[in-house]
């Protein structure tokens, strides 16, 4: 998605694996102690990320040469188009610097919710029957089959009961921690001045864990985002797993849509189950994620009222 829709690269399938495997190491060492030591995951880094630029940059260039007769915009060439707007052409370097971060934007944060999603419906069976409930009763699922025709934006919209389940998902596991920012006019924060020109960081995490207006924050609870509840309402800044204000992440919208179209088809087409005997650790740099994946059997469903398939006919071992 991130290649190929918001940035538009038409990349071969095995250009794309190896340049995936050198994305997983600088994402695995981003976080380095800066140490520029051989062997040191800071060099590992550094190496992986010069490696991606030189695929990004070929990429670029041939994007660059042919953007005739697209019928849409991605983003990478609103960012160009936005840089000649204001009367500067963005350098290949910067271009290549904002591509990376596009990348790690839209890649890293949705695999960490998509998993957090499937842990949740494991761990929590009633949220996941709840939620087959109201697909049924919004002509979605039928027979154990996801009714042709029936997966439009506006049917999605209106699946409430879902949107709350993705929203609690993200409360709990807000995939990135925080945002920095630089203080434009010096303010008075509980007795403390915070100068103008200071970086300051503001964190997602603690913010959804000390809210006043959220109940047993530690609870995966969806039915809080319900209409008869007003948790999610109580408050400009409570509940922020994208940001706020003018800065909020620009692919929020993409990233709740690709998430519900996730739950309906492991809600709609499959049963799965944990394959260890024990969940897993959770951590939470670079972004929030399992130690060693998750790992997830997944079971075919037939029509006959949601029955399993045998096993024979099932999908195995998946690792999230």
């Amino acid at each position: 998605m991130a290649i190929r829709v918001l940035l538009g690269f038409q990349i071969p399938d095995e250009d794309l694996n190896q340049l995936f495997e050198v994305y997983q190491q600088f994402v695995e060492n981003v976080f380095s102690f800066p140490v520029d030591l051989p062997f040191s995951g800071y060099r590992k880094g550094i190496r992986a990320r010069e490696t991606l630029q030189k695929g990004l940059e070929k990429a670029i260039r041939e994007k660059l040469q042919n953007t005739q007769g697209k019928d849409y915009s991605d983003a990478l060439d609103i960012l160009i188009e936005s840089g000649k707007e204001h009367g500067k052409e963005l350098t290949m370097q910067e271009l290549k610097d904002g591509t990376l971060e596009l990348i790690f934007a839209a890649y890293a944060t949705t695999a960490s919710a998509s998993t957090s999603l499937i842990m949740q419906l494991l761990k929590h069976p009633g949220v996941l029957g709840k939620l087959r409930e109201e697909l049924r009763s919004k002509g979605i699922l039928h027979n154990g089959c996801i009714c042709e025709g029936s997966l439009r934006l506006d049917t999605i919209s209106g699946l409430r009961y879902l949107d709350c389940v993705i929203k609690e998902v993200l409360r709990l596991f807000t995939p990135i921690s925080g945002g920095y920012r630089t203080v434009l006019q010096t303010f008075e924060l509980d007795g403390f001045q915070i100068p103008k020109g200071w970086s300051v960081m503001y964190s997602i995490r603690d913010t959804h864990d000390t809210a006043p207006v959220f109940k047993d924050v530690d609870v995966f609870d969806p039915d809080r985002f319900g209409q008869d509840r007003t948790e999610d309402k109580d408050g400009r800044f409570h509940y922020l797993p994208f940001g706020g204000g003018v800065r909020t992440c620009l692919g929020k919208h993409l990233a709740k849509l690709f998430l519900k179209a996730l739950a309906i088809e492991l809600a709609s087409t499959s049963r799965f189950e944990l394959a260890t005997r024990t969940f897993p650790r959770i951590t939470l740099v670079p972004v929030v994620h399992p130690v060693d994946g998750l790992k997830v059997k997944f079971f075919g469903l037939d029509s006959n009222q949601n029955e399993i398939l045998t096993e024979s006919e099932a999908m195995l071992g998946a690792t999230v």
